[in-house]
């Protein structure tokens, strides 16, 4: 077996990240590589692939870390999918999942009482293992052991020795007990490029001394919708905000409270079994308090500085994650296209000069990180949330409608409303049934009138129904259609910049699959529903969709001046107007 890497030499100019499938797998993705080759894409973004669970339908929960899914067309299919990319140009990037693996019986590894002690990371008083956020089924593996590593990687490690696979993306390396020494790992084993999916704070940076091309982009993608924001709508829209929640906290202040509820309920097993690790104050409360106040999802003490530190260091990122993303931002909504993944919504604009230090630290520092506008796993696709944003461009007629309309009718309370309202603005006309849907998980990941373990179902159909009534009211519908017209050119126009700096800025763009065309979108499982690829195909040679003709134009001139756009090449910030982004790529490329 070679054990060069021919593929590292295949020129990184664009990603295109695919939800695999059963219905969606290795064959499908085959037959889309000549349209990814004419729209300009160099490396598909393959979701993890993995033999997983039965019945799985993202992949993540992997059974059998040994092979290739057989449900996505196992070994072979996967093998004839790279060689048709290899022969069109286009290289592999593989998504991979070190920190956890199905608790299920079709894991040999946790099957056996003996393999599951040594794999996984087990509470010896209360036999209940360390999880996945709070997802039982999904249990924790002890990758920093050797045995461990080499079980759970020798097939991937075997994919990118033989040049079937250019580089892996890592999932959630802060639940890992020593990230660094993992991706250092992987270094020492060959991979030449690693991103991963670290989630930054506005002013944190990746640890230094990680072996890695960067992270996913989520803070690339907040800075684009902070640089985009109105900021002389920060006020009207924090008074609105004030006035319908009755509340005049900061957003931190409503963070901290949604993250110290998940500390001391949904991860109280975590903080049980902290409080009774040796150098642990022994004191609970402390220690979910201490899990709360973290301002950022990780710190990197080292190992070496016991268990209790390595172990509150793997839980504050579920804390933080289930506490913000997955709650405070479902109740604080005075502008939801801040509450993206990442996004700290207290921070309502940034100035193009901060966008521009940004930008040229990248091109020092990680000139092959990736950049994206929408992932899998974002609260909402590029286009709804730009729609959502240009409402601060359309202040007067937002806070007027919602005003004259908060009150009106039976139905939830006035917070809800609010997180309805800027709903449909985002995604209006959808179908209601995703709506519906959405909905639903809204307010039970809110916390505040539903969960998912006691769902309020008269609550829930009560708000359902308060969005389809008011849509009815012919009133409505002429202020809101009035208003909707100037967000949706708006939001178009926002959209198109973010394609034009996302395809020319420091870094290698990445497109979510279908992202090419208008893609109104909310959280998983919407976000992840079928392509109709026939369309993207039709209009590939000709568009008729600006948003594509601008990607494959882009994509075409990294392509005719790599120099401009690769490692090293230059960023310059450029005079221009207030307001306006200008700069220069090398010697070649200008951009205003």
């Amino acid at each position: 077996m070679s054990t060069s890497h021919p593929s590292v030499a295949r020129p990184l100019r664009a990603t295109y990240r695919l939800q695999l499938t059963p219905e969606f797998n290795f064959a499908s993705a085959r037959d889309l590589v000549p349209y990814l080759a004419t729209l300009g894409i160099s490396h598909l973004y393959l979701s993890p692939s993995l033999q997983a669970q039965e019945g799985s339908t993202h992949g993540y929960d992997v059974a059998d870390p040994s092979s290739l899914s057989r449900e996505l067309g196992g070994e072979d299919a996967f093998r004839a999918l790279a060689a048709a990319a290899h022969a069109a140009g286009l290289g592999i990037i593989l998504d991979v999942v070190p920190n956890h693996m199905a608790a299920s019986e079709e894991n040999r590894y946790w099957a056996d009482p003996e393999l599951r002690e040594r794999f996984f990371d087990i509470d010896p008083v209360s036999g209940k293992w360390r999880r996945f956020f709070d997802i039982d089924e999904l249990a924790a593996v002890r990758v920093e052991r050797d045995e461990v590593f080499t079980a759970t990687h020798e097939k991937v490690l075997a994919l990118v020795t033989e040049g079937l696979v250019d580089g892996l993306r890592v999932d959630h390396p802060d639940g890992l007990a020593d990230p660094q020494g993992y991706l250092q790992r992987l270094a020492d084993a060959g991979v030449a490029r690693v991103w991963v999916e670290k989630i930054l704070g506005v002013d944190e940076r990746l640890p230094e001394g990680w072996p890695v091309s960067g992270t996913v982009g989520y803070e690339f993608l907040n800075d684009l919708v902070a640089l985009s924001a109105n900021p002389a709508a920060e006020a009207p829209l924090t008074q609105l905000w004030e006035e319908i929640a009755a509340d005049t906290r900061p957003f931190g202040a409503w963070a901290l409270e949604a993250k110290l509820e998940q500390a001391r309920g949904t991860f109280s097993a975590e903080v049980d079994r902290l409080v009774r690790v040796p150098g642990s104050a022994g004191d609970a409360a402390a220690v979910a308090l201490a899990l709360a106040s973290q301002p950022v999802y990780r710190s990197y003490i080292p190992t070496e500085a016991g268990e209790f530190l390595t172990r509150f260091q793997q839980t504050s990122p579920a804390v933080m994650a289930k506490g913000v993303e997955d709650t405070a931002f479902y109740r604080y909504c005075r502008l939801l296209a801040l509450n993206e993944v990442g996004g700290e919504p207290g921070r309502f604009s940034l100035s193009v000069e901060a966008f521009h230090a940004h930008n040229a630290e990248r091109a020092l520092q990680f000139p092959e990180a990736l950049l994206t506008t929408m992932t899998h796993d974002a609260k909402r696709s590029a286009d709804a949330r730009a729609r959502i944003l240009a409402l601060s461009w359309s202040v007067e007629a937002w806070t007027s409608l919602v005003r004259a309309w908060i009150g009106w009718g039976e139905g939830p309370d006035a917070i809800d409303r609010l997180f309805i309202l800027q709903t449909l603005v985002g995604v209006w006309e959808i179908d209601w049934e995703r709506i519906d849907a959405y909905l639903e998980k809204a307010l039970r990941e809110a916390k505040r009138h539903s969960t998912w373990i006691e769902p309020d179902e008269a609550y829930e159909a009560g708000a359902k129904a308060w969005a389809r009534e008011l849509l009815a009211q012919p009133d409505f519908r002429r202020d809101f259609d009035a208003l909707l017209a100037d967000v949706r050119r708006h939001g178009a126009q926002i959209s198109q910049a973010w394609v034009a700096l996302k395809l020319l800025s420091p870094g290698v763009p990445d497109i979510y699959q279908g992202d090419e065309l208008e893609f109104l979108a909310l959280v998983d499982p919407d976000n992840r529903r079928p392509v109709d690829w026939e369309e993207r195909r039709r209009q590939i040679e000709s568009p008729e969709d600006p948003k594509l003709g601008l990607i494959r134009d882009l994509l075409a001139l990294r392509a005719r001046h790599p120099e401009a756009f690769g490692p090293g090449a230059a960023y310059v910030a450029l005079p221009a107007d207030p307001g306006t982004v200008a700069f220069r790529r090398g010697d070649a490329v200008e951009v205003r």
